[in-house]
């Protein structure tokens, strides 16, 4: 979520318009090369999928960390680093790569090529992972295994406070290509003389998986030519973690259905468009994801996004002045992301948007038109209390009621609590959700609350929300610079993020957007508003990132250290329960700038899998 108030208005339209002008005189190319946020030409077809060529390295080559090589070595790498293209990459000297998790953990790794001559067509071999018995083998359908690609990105404000404030000047920012997306749709890529290429290998780990080592072997090729041979160790431990949809971790990642429309030019709401975001959605369920994001007014959040959300919820004036209210796109999303097993809860926008216009069709005029209206007025009132009650009656019938949640997210105190008792008129039942500022008045009336990491709530309130039932977060935004998931964020700062909410005994984390794509995400993800990849996690063609993994590996390690703590709690293991409170302190946002998210990240890993 991000505050209206980092948003000069005037300056964003003329920055939209800017960048409209560029793609017009741009229009012609549609078949021949894209254009970026910044005004960027590709050089390539617009909108990649399958695939794509990187934006040229801004970065000069390193030559220095070149000196006295040649040929090519490839070894294990960390998942943690995004290792500069233009350097040559540190590695270390053992080729074994080694991992460890429980069943039903999806666990990482990364491999770095380091070239220092031409290669014409890389691939990457990786045998089944078997057991050191021979009885058990998890099959190849459990591994992720993809390139690292790179994509540009910028930096934190000059002030090093956050990214928030418009940046209409990508020149004015250092703008330089990183390591992110997973690409694996590339089942091979050149490499060229004096760069390094990171390898991203995943393993689910089924289950029903049998406890022990399992050994692989990897195969590095260019062309038909070996040029590397490695070897991975999995260590399957005693313990399970329960299917995703199980999982405890309250993960909301805001999804924007009209960003993969837009991206691949179908018709909303289509037949193609489903399909489509099945396979671009399915990593936001794979990781346990528990809200379905419903935009039940016309763009709830302005122009936030690239592509602006429209209303799921059609609402219509009849001549007679009486309303009329169609949920069919509204239902068919629902019941889609259900079907995806996003079934825990709705999250509807909002009440109070950010700019207070809500537009209608007009039966009498056949048009569309815009009510200006606020919280306290009673045209408000009138606007929202009948829709509210129709709304109501339908998710009633659906079966949706007690999952759906009237949601907003911050505005001023008097105006949020209009709106509530117009929410209290409709159905004294309805949930309401909230991610904003912490106000200890709000909280009995706010079925699911989030606030900001910076804000902490008591360990009264926490207590009493969770003896109610209630759902208690928090989320990230532009205003912090560690920890975050720009681009550029060290990827360690993503797995920090379900460590913090263990430490603070809360049910999880939001993040406002999971795939609100600038217009080439794929090539750079730098945006007119905040720093780049603040937007989205995941990539167009199903794509996930170096930190929507490692978020992932977080959201797994509060499962784990849930599932520890109530069995040594049941035991009374103290010493057991003492040392991992002691772990969980080093989740300090504070020490972030000096002590890296990696260094406190691997130190807890090493505590939590030596059980």
């Amino acid at each position: 979520m991000n505050t209206v108030k980092h948003i000069r208005m005037k300056t964003r339209k003329m920055i939209v318009a800017g960048i409209c002008l560029c793609l017009a005189q741009y229009s012609y190319s549609q078949e021949r090369m894209g254009v970026t946020h910044s005004g960027h030409i590709t050089g390539q077809p617009p909108f990649p999928v399958e695939y794509y060529s990187e934006l040229p390295n801004p970065a000069a080559t390193d030559n220095e960390t070149w000196r006295g090589v040649s040929g090519v070595s490839v070894n294990w790498g960390s998942k943690y680093v995004r290792y500069a293209k233009e350097s040559k990459a540190k590695l270390p000297k053992d080729i074994t790569g080694k991992l460890k998790g429980w069943k039903g953990e999806k666990v990482s790794a990364q491999l770095v090529i380091a070239s220092a001559v031409d290669l014409e067509n890389v691939s990457v071999e990786i045998t089944a992972p078997l057991h050191v018995s021979g009885k058990y083998e998890i099959s190849s359908d459990c591994i992720l295994k993809g390139f690292v690609r790179y994509v540009m990105t910028d930096e934190l404000n000059h002030h090093k406070a956050g990214t928030c404030g418009d940046r209409p000047d990508a020149s004015r920012y250092d703008s330089t290509l990183v390591a992110d997306p997973i690409d694996h749709l590339a089942l091979s890529l050149p490499v060229a003389a004096k760069t390094s290429q990171g390898y991203w290998v995943g393993i689910r780990i089924p289950r029903d998986a049998l406890a022990g080592t399992y050994k692989s072997d990897v195969t590095l090729k260019n062309g038909t030519e070996v040029i590397g041979r490695l070897k991975l160790e999995l260590q399957v431990l005693n313990h399970t973690l329960p299917a995703p949809a199980q999982w405890a971790f309250h993960l909301d990642l805001w999804q924007n259905p009209f960003a993969v429309a837009r991206y691949y030019g179908v018709q909303p709401w289509s037949k193609e468009h489903f399909a489509l975001l099945k396979k671009e959605l399915k990593p936001y369920a794979d990781a346990g994801g528990k809200v379905v994001t419903a935009s039940i007014i016309h763009q709830p959040w302005n122009a936030q996004t690239y592509d602006p959300f429209e209303t799921m919820v059609t609402w219509m004036k009849r001549v007679d002045g009486t309303w009329m209210y169609d949920y069919t796109v509204f239902d068919r999303w629902v019941e889609f992301m259900r079907s995806m097993g996003v079934t825990r809860a709705i999250g509807c926008y909002s009440m109070i948007p950010w700019r207070l216009s809500f537009q209608y069709y007009d039966q009498a005029t056949n048009s569309l038109k815009e009510l200006h209206a606020k919280p306290g007025e009673q045209v408000y009132r009138d606007f929202w209390l009948g829709m509210l009650k129709d709304f109501a009656a339908h998710l009633k019938s659906k079966g949706w009621f007690d999952i759906t949640h009237i949601a907003m997210d911050e505005r001023p105190m008097k105006d949020m609590q209009e709106a509530l008792s117009i929410i209290r008129e409709a159905d004294a039942d309805f949930k309401v959700s909230l991610a904003g500022a912490l106000h200890d008045e709000l909280s009995d009336e706010l079925d699911d609350y989030c606030v900001a990491l910076r804000m902490k709530y008591s360990e009264s309130l926490k207590r009493k929300r969770r003896s109610e039932g209630k759902i208690t977060t928090y989320y990230t935004c532009c205003e912090e610079s560690y920890p975050n998931t720009y681009t550029f964020s060290n990827p360690a700062e993503a797995e920090w993020l379900g460590w913090y909410a263990a430490k603070e005994n809360l049910d999880g984390y939001l993040r406002w957007a999971l795939n609100s794509w600038t217009i080439e995400p794929l090539l750079d993800s730098r945006f007119y508003s905040w720093g780049a990849g603040d937007t989205y996690l995941l990539y167009p063609g199903g794509r996930t990132s170096m930190r929507f993994e490692n978020l992932l590996s977080g959201i797994q390690a509060y499962e784990k250290i849930r599932i520890l703590k109530q069995e040594w709690e049941r035991n009374g293991d103290v010493k057991k329960l003492a040392k991992l409170e002691r772990i969980l302190r080093n989740f300090d946002e504070h020490q972030l700038k000096d002590i890296p998210a990696d260094r406190v990240v691997e130190q807890a890993n090493l505590f939590i899998n030596t059980l």
